[in-house]
C-alpha cells in the first residue's frame, strides 16, 4: 500500500508542478496532435516506439495502459481515418485493487482540471448493471456480465465511460475509464444495453 501512496504522490506532484498545462490531446482531434502531447506528457512517458499506445508495468500484478484510437468505443467500426474518437486508460492491480476514485484520479492527472470539472459535472445516461440486466446474467450463468460495474456519462465537452469489473467478493483489481466523443454515447449505450 505505501508503494501505491508514494507512485500517487509523485504522479500527483508532477502534475501540480505544471499549473495551466493545457489537455491538448483530446479525442476530435488528429492522430498526429495526440501522438505529439503523448510524447511530450511528463506523466506518460512513452517509451522508445511508443506512439498511441503506452504501457507501464510495475510488476506482473501492477499495470497501466493509456491508449488513443480512431474508433468510437465499444464494437469496433470503421474509425474516421487520422482522428481520435476515444482515450482509454486501463488498470490492473492484484496488489491494492483498482477503485473508482483511483481511475477518476488518472483521469485528473492525465488531463487538465477543465476535463476533470467537465468529467465531474457530467450527467450519468446509463449505469449498469441494472437489476434487469444483473438478474439475466445470473441466469445465464455469466460471471463476467455479473462482475461488470459501469456508467456512460455525457459532460458539456467529451463522454466518460467508466468500468470495473469486481470479483465474486467484490474486490476489483481491473477498471477502465474511457474519455471520447458526445457523438458517440448512443452507440455505446445501446451495446452495453444489449450484452
Amino acid at each position: 500500500m505505501n508503494k501505491y501512496k508514494l507512485w500517487a504522490g509523485m504522479v500527483l506532484g508532477v502534475w501540480l508542478l505544471l499549473p495551466g498545462r493545457p489537455a491538448s490531446a483530446l479525442p476530435g482531434q488528429t492522430v498526429e496532435e495526440v501522438a505529439a502531447w503523448i510524447q511530450a506528457h511528463p506523466t506518460l512517458q512513452p517509451a522508445s516506439g511508443e506512439t498511441l499506445l503506452v504501457r507501464k508495468t510495475d510488476t506482473p500484478a501492477r499495470r497501466f495502459s493509456f491508449e488513443a484510437v480512431t474508433l468510437a468505443p465499444g464494437r469496433a467500426e470503421q474509425g474516421i481515418g487520422g482522428i481520435i474518437r476515444m482515450e482509454q486508460m486501463q488498470l490492473f492491480d492484484r496488489i491494492n485493487g483498482v477503485s473508482r476514485g483511483r481511475l477518476e484520479n488518472s483521469l485528473q492527472v492525465i488531463y487538465d482540471a477543465d476535463i476533470f470539472e467537465d468529467y465531474q459535472r457530467a450527467r450519468v445516461v446509463y449505469r449498469y448493471p441494472t437489476p434487469e440486466t444483473f438478474n439475466a446474467a445470473q441466469n445465464q450463468r455469466s460471471p463476467l456480465l455479473a462482475s461488470l460495474r459501469g456508467e456512460v456519462r455525457q459532460g458539456d465537452r467529451f463522454a466518460y465511460w467508466l468500468e470495473i469489473a469486481q470479483t465474486e467478493d467484490d474486490t476489483a483489481y481491473s477498471g477502465q475509464i474511457t474519455v471520447f466523443l458526445v457523438e458517440d454515447i448512443e452507440k455505446l449505450v445501446q451495446e452495453l444495453q444489449s450484452r
